[in-house]
This record gives C-alpha cells, structure tokens and sequence, in this order.
C-alpha cells in the first residue's frame, strides 16, 4: 500500500458493528428481565436490582482486560470475549435446568451465570468502543461511536420484545422458561465465535495512525496520567445512572397506576430503547455539521426536562410516555462521553478504553440504591436521584473533559 493510499475499514467496522448488535441485545435483554424475575423469583424492588448488579459489576475487570487486550490485540480479544458470552448463556441454560424442583437458589444460579456473560460482553465493550475510534480519521471518531451505537439500540429495542415473546409469552414468570432461550442464544454466539477465528482483520497501530493524521497528541508514560481519562470514567458511571434509570424505575411506575404485569412493562421498553435508536440515528446526521459537546449539552438538559416533567405527571400515563421519551435525548450520550474521554491518547487509547469501561459499575451500584430508596421513600424520590447524574455530565462535557487536554 503506497502512502498516499488510505486503508479500507469498511469490513473491521461491520464485524463491530455486528458486535455493537450483540452487546445491545444481551445488555438490555438482561435488564428487560428484572420484571420477569421479581415476579419469577418474589422479591423486593431492592433485590430486584441485583439483575443489573451481577451483570454491570463485571465492569470492575474492564481495567484488566483493556490490558489483557493491549497484549492480545483486538481480533484475538473478540474471540474471547465471544466465547464467554456463549459459554456463560449455555452454563445458565444447563444450570437452571439441573436444579428446578429442588431446594437451590434458582435465582443466585441465574445471577451467577449473568455475570460470567457480563465479563464477555466487557471484554467486547472494551474492543468496540477503541476499534470504532481508530477504523478511520480521529475528526469523524464521534459520528463512528454515535453510528455503532445506533446499531446497538436496534438491539436493545428487539431484546424486550424477544423477552416478551419468547421466554414470558403468555405464561406465569416462572424460571423454567429461561433456559431453552438462554440456550439457543449461547449456541448462536459461539457460531459468531468460530467464525471469527477465519475472518481476517486489520492490525492498527494507535499511535502511528494519530502521527499520520496529523492528530496532535501529548504522550504521557501512562494513561492513568490523563485526568479526563478518569473524569470520562465518572461520566460513564453517572450516565448508567440515567440510561438504566429509566428501564430500571419503569415498572415501580406503573405500581403507582395500579399495574403489575410484566408483559406490558416489558412491552412499553421497547418504546425507550426505540428512541433511543432513533435518537442515535438522527444524531449521528446531526455530528456531521454540529460540535460534538454542543449535541451533548442539549440532549442533557432535555433528557433532565423529559424526566422533571413525568414527575409533575406522576399518576398520569402522560408522565409515564414523558420518562419513556427521555430514551430519545438519552441516546447520544454514552458514545459523546466516550469520544470526549478518548480524545488524543495516542497508544494509550486501548487501556483508557477499560478505564472509561470501568465506569459501567455505576449501573451495578446506583440501581441497588435507587431500589433502596423506592422501598424506603417511593419511586418518585429515587427518580430525582437522576438529576445528580445529569449534573455530572453537563459539567464534565462543558468543562471536566477538557482538564489535562493540551
């Protein structure tokens, strides 16, 4: 290849794409089940939120593979992450059905096993989101991550169906309709897997690609030398908070209205995880005439206005369509926050990945709080939690991601 001639990426970005699909699906397809399983399983709104701790405490070992990937390099990073997806799924399906209709703690297998699918899909985060960033020129990085993302939410917004449609159906929640679904969707990752192993990707180097760019990039002895790295990370964390919010508090919603079947709280998710498609879609166009944070700051603020108002209109179907609606504002804010806290890394762009990925434990520990507090003081206080989430990303948008950035 002369030096003139730009690489091709158009196949690297469709095997991520394909990836940013799965991790879309098994992502909300987990949280979709929290419903399911609080009937299923009889507990409280508190240890319903173990669902989304087993699965996003899993981001605590981002660090550890963005490292384990800096060794191994992307391809072989997709293989792993791939096979631990479809091994965790099979050993859910196998383990559920091993112990139904004894005295076992049929819910502790189920979390158990989420996790272990939980760790493949963060070794896949871990790739997705650097790949998307290097397959091409650093300027047009964002409109990448908001055009992946975009293909993640028609994921998210096919998962509470395939919820619905396939493991409750019709039926009473009960745990021996997980397995069979379960295991299919493990089998079908590791067919992903095998033929991953034959496709041939590009390597990249990081910071020979950001020379050739004519990128200006100050490089440090280590990324953890690069506050906006870790304010990225926080920004990440609080944003799980919001994203997860909404899905998460929804059901306890509709308590107030008098309805508890999971059929339609599950139904009415797709309606968030679809604006939030739509809203990645529309966003990735709009990247392509207007600044990144100026996206970002507008979409925060009227994410926060969607949210204020469903709690004016609390006992009302109209608040409930306003929460959903904020999934639309939403949408472009975890790719916009990560591309602000990827900006001119150069070789440490790998590792900051799993830096910024750690953050995804916000999830794991805001959503077990605000079940706390839906026990403790109702729905409506722990959804006011959010606006501290939103605070934290108009500041680190406006002012923390530029902190270290020469």
């Amino acid at each position: 290849m002369s030096q003139n001639q730009k690489p091709n990426y158009t196949f690297a970005l469709i095997v991520v794409f394909i990836v940013c699909f799965l991790i879309g699906f098994v992502t909300t397809m987990n949280n979709s089940m929290i419903a399911f399983c609080s009937q299923a399983f009889n507990l409280t709104a508190q240890d319903g939120q173990y669902v989304n701790t087993a699965f996003y405490g899993a981001y605590i070992l981002a660090i550890p593979f963005s490292l384990l990937m800096s060794k191994i390099g992307y391809k072989a990073t997709l293989i792993l992450g791939l096979a631990v997806v479809g091994i965790g799924f099979v050993i859910n399906a196998m383990g559920i059905k091993s112990v139904l209709g004894t005295d076992t703690n049929v819910y502790a297998i189920f979390l158990g096993t989420m996790c272990i699918v939980a760790m493949g899909v963060v070794m896949l985060q871990n790739v997705a989101n650097p790949y998307v960033m290097v397959l091409g020129s650093p300027e047009k990085g964002a409109f990448r991550m908001t055009l992946s993302q975009a293909l993640n939410s028609v994921a998210t917004t096919v998962a509470p169906i395939f919820i619905t449609s396939v493991i409750i159906g019709n039926k009473t929640p009960a745990p021996e309709h997980v397995p069979g679904p379960y295991l299919g969707l493990g089998i079908f990752t590791l067919i992903i897997c095998l033929i991953l192993v034959f496709l041939k990707l590009p390597k990249i180097d990081e910071g020979k690609q950001s020379e050739e760019s004519g990128e200006k990039v100050v490089e440090k002895s280590s990324v953890f030398k690069y506050t906006h790295v870790w304010l990225g990370a926080l920004g990440i964390f609080m944003y799980m908070g919001v994203e997860i919010g909404v899905p998460s508090m929804l059901p306890y919603r509709f308590q107030l209205l008098g309805q508890d079947d999971p059929n339609i709280v599950t139904n009415f998710l797709a309606f968030y995880w679809g604006g939030m498609m739509v809203g990645r879609f529309v966003g990735a166009g709009i990247l392509t005439k207007f600044e990144p944070r100026k996206l970002l700051t507008a979409c925060i603020c009227l994410g926060a206005l969607c949210i204020g108002l469903s709690l004016v209109f609390s006992q009302s179907m109209f608040g409930i369509w306003l929460m959903l609606a904020a999934g639309l504002f939403h949408s472009v804010m975890w790719p916009l926050v990560f591309n602000l806290g990827l900006q001119k890394l150069g070789r440490h762009t790998k590792a900051a990945s799993g830096v910024i990925n750690t953050g995804v434990i916000g999830a794991a520990l805001l959503m077990p709080v605000m079940g706390a507090v839906v026990d403790k003081a109702g729905v409506i206080i722990a959804l006011c939690l959010m606006f501290v989430y939103y605070a934290y990303l108009y500041w680190f948008c406006n002012f923390g991601s530029k902190i270290g950035i020469k």
